[in-house]
């Protein structure tokens, strides 16, 4: 996260290595977020690879209601530049959510963009997000999407090719995830 670029787009601040130990502590501990972190595949069948140059970006979930777990809000970072504009930022969003409604009980998705970052707003749109609210103080857009019954089969019906899998068994194996 020491890229200018990146720290934009994810309206970030570059982080001391203590204070990235202890996001990293929080995201381990706290049951309130989900990670995946977004693999090359090629690279990770690659076992003389090391997995750090595997990764690519990440998706987050955030439940941000204790009172309501069934709302949550999402963050996408493609970290390469190399693999942006590819469809990869869709995909994964769409496996996240698919994962927070099946396994999470999410009814609502939020996500906060800043307003300078058009192809995230753009990439939100086509999911079918709807603007809410836009805050000129931060610079940033609100889109909500509320889960409804056509959501939740549209959903299911674009991952129906994706399968879930446990990290340290896969990690065991990595040729598998080409399978």
């Amino acid at each position: 996260m020491k890229s200018p670029e990146l720290q934009q787009l994810t309206a970030s601040e570059p982080l001391t290595l203590e204070q990235e130990y202890d996001m990293q502590r929080s995201w381990r501990e706290d049951d309130d977020k989900c990670t995946f972190i977004i693999l090359d595949k090629q690279r990770w069948a690659d076992t003389s690879v090391e997995e750090e140059q595997c990764m690519v970006g990440d998706v987050n979930i955030f439940l941000t209601d204790p009172t309501d777990p069934s709302s949550a809000e999402l963050e996408i970072m493609i970290a390469e530049p190399g693999y942006r504009g590819k469809g990869i930022g869709k995909e994964v969003t769409r496996m996240m959510m698919c994962y927070g409604v099946t396994k999470l009980g999410v009814k609502k998705f939020q996500v906060k963009i800043g307003l300078d970052n058009q192809i995230s707003i753009n990439m939100f749109k086509k999911l079918h997000f709807q603007e809410v609210s836009v805050c000129r103080v931060f610079k940033e857009m609100t889109l909500e999407m509320t889960v409804d019954e056509s959501v939740r089969t549209r959903l299911l019906a674009d991952t129906t090719d994706m399968r879930e899998k446990d990290y340290r068994q896969t990690c065991s194996n990595r040729q598998e995830l080409l399978s």
